[in-house]
């Protein structure tokens, strides 16, 4: 089989797992169709200066791996003038389709893998957007960014505020840091292989864990995901770590001690004017 082919073929296996996941994405619509009319803007505090006043500069903002849209329509709250989402899973996009048909945004919505983005929006957005759990399930980064510079306007931004990876390292159901198993070595190169969801995410739906499909990860270091933006031609402006966490992740340990080290990382490039 040819890497192509094992590409699609793990990219697959994480969209069925997608698939099911988003019935816990089907099951709270209602509750996030009310914040997204309230104006909610479901953004963490560091995220916020990176995305400051969309209104006057954000014509157009691309949200990949957009999972129920959520995230996508706060950019469309904050000021953005038209939002995009892009995701693999089915289900996700009509659950995100739903939302934005309920507030009356100007959204598109795209089932898609985002190495098949849609060349129609080629340098078109001001801003694409991505993060909170999203690189993890991108088999090669080199791809990834490259998509990223295509659908940039000369001048666009890029904003990626994501899980740092050293957060990867540690058992989510224990009260002190403990290296996981599977995930417990920050320069492992091998994709990991998983089932089921976290209990503070997605939980278990209802069915034992052996029922769900197969799921695969890839642990990024900092240094290979800013590689392959510069490598993708974008100018890198700025990167930051955070204590912050956009989920709850480690549920049984006390916070002043989760916010010791690196949670999120923020990291802020543009394609270049010329």
């Amino acid at each position: 089989m040819s890497s192509e082919d094992e590409l699609r073929k793990l990219h697959e296996s994480n969209r069925q797992g997608w698939n099911e996941g988003a019935q816990a994405y089907e099951d709270d619509l209602e509750e996030r169709i009310e914040f997204l009319q309230a104006g909610g803007q479901n953004f963490c505090p560091p995220e916020l200066a990176y995305l400051a006043d969309l209104d006057k500069w954000c014509s157009l903002a691309i949200h990949l791996q957009c999972a129920g849209g959520t995230d996508t329509l706060s950019l469309w709250n904050r000021g953005a003038k038209e939002v995009i989402g892009i995701d693999i899973s089915d289900r996700m996009i009509a659950v995100a389709q739903a939302k934005s048909d309920a507030i009356g945004a100007n959204a598109t919505w795209i089932r898609s893998d985002i190495f098949d983005a849609p060349s129609e929006f080629d340098s078109t957005a001001d801003l694409v957007y991505s993060g909170r759990g999203a690189v993890c399930w991108i088999m090669d980064l080199d791809r990834w960014a490259s998509v990223i510079h295509r659908l940039l306007k000369p001048g666009g931004k890029f904003y990626l505020f994501e899980g740092h990876p050293v957060s990867d390292l540690w058992t989510m159901e224990d009260s002190t840091y403990q290296l996981d198993p599977d995930y417990g070595d920050y320069f492992q190169e091998k994709t990991i292989e998983s089932v089921g969801w976290p209990t503070t995410y997605i939980g278990d739906l209802g069915k034992p864990e052996e029922e769900h499909a197969m799921k695969y990860e890839r642990v990024w270091r900092t240094d290979q995901i800013v590689n392959a933006v510069i490598g993708a031609g974008l100018r890198l402006l700025k990167i930051e770590e955070h204590p912050d966490l956009f989920w709850d992740r480690f549920p049984k340990m006390d916070a002043d001690l989760v916010r010791r080290t690196p949670q999120t990382l923020s990291l802020l490039a543009e394609r270049p004017a010329n």
